[in-house]
């Protein structure tokens, strides 16, 4: 019996709706049976500031969907992005509590509780959190092997804990919209976390690596090491700003600039733009988003110390030599992901033969809706949405980002 997962990408230039089926199989990756999606209004790096506006960008994005695959989506999977987005690192120690100093589920509860009272105030204010990742767990001040530690002994716990956490007005505000335009939330997804279950393999994940989203109007990037995520940061740069370059470079519209940025060696050799100084002007910006990068690598001690490189993505990342000023400015291996490689996979299961990603911007909202495959049932949104408040997830996230494929 097959299984119905939706995502919806809330993103500052597309909205995105992905419907997918899961069979019996689930060694294979979920089939696309459905897509829409609709120019993003009323959104502003990744703010909705219009909500009325960015309602009818996701219905007409759904209605797209719906028609594509023949289902009506009442529930769905959503993304949270944006500049709103952030991570910190805590870490919290217990002793055990058992008599024989034996592990239980208590004494984790008690150790991530711990951890989490431990982030400053000043970091958690007006902040939820919608991720609690374990990072590290050690057990009288060694580490242990796996991500479970119960059932082990010791008289001293220790926890290293990665939260994902978004401003509270921007969380509540996406919530508000996506409901208002007729859509039940099943849960809450960060965006560049989303993005990672297609986009890596778990040989890069472990080994260590960063995967960038350069979209519009921000770039994200989540950072990989033994399979888990353990940094995440978004800046609020992206490739709208190579387009202002271009035009105030080369004294042009920003039309004729952003045509120009996204069919570079056509233009070029059909105008009288000089080659030499667009590329000067678009190295020059990537030079600096870049340079952002490496700085919160080296905040988190990962400066070129990530064996599978950079893993650049999104709408920002088809602009012409990208790969060797990442290399160049990172001293990392680098590559862009190409949406291509998951139609692959998919072996030509595809009900809808006709459609196929035409680039990695769809990663997030396939993402999700493999993310609505695997959950854990406890999730951080339910129904009744009075309140509003968030309830950490993925306590155990390390093991089910195992399940994904590639």
């Amino acid at each position: 019996m097959s299984k119905i997962s939706t995502g919806i990408d809330i993103g500052t230039y597309q909205v995105k709706v992905v419907v997918s089926k899961q069979n019996d199989d689930s060694s294979k990756l979920p089939q696309i049976i459905g897509v829409g999606y609709a120019e993003s209004k009323g959104l502003r790096h990744g703010y909705i500031i219009n909500q009325t506006d960015a309602i009818r960008s996701i219905r007409k994005a759904v209605k797209q969907a719906e028609k594509a695959s023949g289902i009506k989506i009442e529930r769905a999977y959503i993304s949270i992005g944006g500049i709103g987005l952030s991570s910190h690192i805590s870490t919290g120690s217990i002793i055990i509590s058992r008599a024989d100093n034996e592990i239980t589920e208590l004494d984790i509860e008690k150790v991530q509780k711990e951890s989490q009272e431990n982030i400053p105030k000043n970091i958690s204010q007006n902040r939820r959190i919608i991720h609690s990742i374990p990072i590290e767990y050690k057990i009288d001040g060694k580490s242990i092997l796996g991500k479970d530690p119960i059932g082990l002994k010791g008289i001293n716990l220790e926890v290293k804990m990665l939260y994902v956490t978004c401003l509270i007005h921007h969380l509540q505000e996406t919530i508000q919209t996506v409901e208002n335009s007729g859509i039940e939330i099943a849960d809450v997804m960060a965006s560049p976390l989303a993005a990672g279950l297609v986009t890596l393999s778990k040989t890069e994940k472990i080994a260590g690596c960063v995967l960038v989203n350069i979209g519009s109007e921000t770039v994200s990037l989540v950072v990989y090491e033994d399979d888990i995520p353990i940094s995440l940061e978004v800046f609020s740069v992206g490739s709208n700003d190579i387009t202002n370059d271009i035009a105030l470079g080369l004294k042009i519209s920003l039309d004729e600039a952003e045509n120009i940025k996204k069919t570079q060696e056509d233009n070029i050799s059909k105008s009288e733009i000089p080659k030499k100084k667009l590329q000067e002007i678009i190295s020059s910006r990537f030079s600096d988003i870049f340079d952002l990068i490496d700085a919160h690598l080296k905040k988190i001690g990962k400066s070129g110390m990530l064996p599978a490189g950079i893993i650049i993505t999104g709408g920002g990342s088809g602009i012409i030599n990208i790969n060797e000023i990442a290399k160049s400015s990172l001293k990392l291996p680098s590559k862009v992901f190409q949406m291509d490689q998951v139609d692959k996979k998919q072996q030509g299961s595809l009900q809808n033969q006709n459609f196929r990603f035409k680039d990695s911007t769809w990663s997030v909202a396939y993402g999700l809706c493999m993310f609505g495959f695997y959950a854990d049932d406890n999730g951080i949104i339910r129904s009744n949405y009075a309140k509003r408040f968030f309830k950490s997830i993925f306590r155990g996230i390390s093991n089910w980002f195992k399940k994904f494929l590639p």
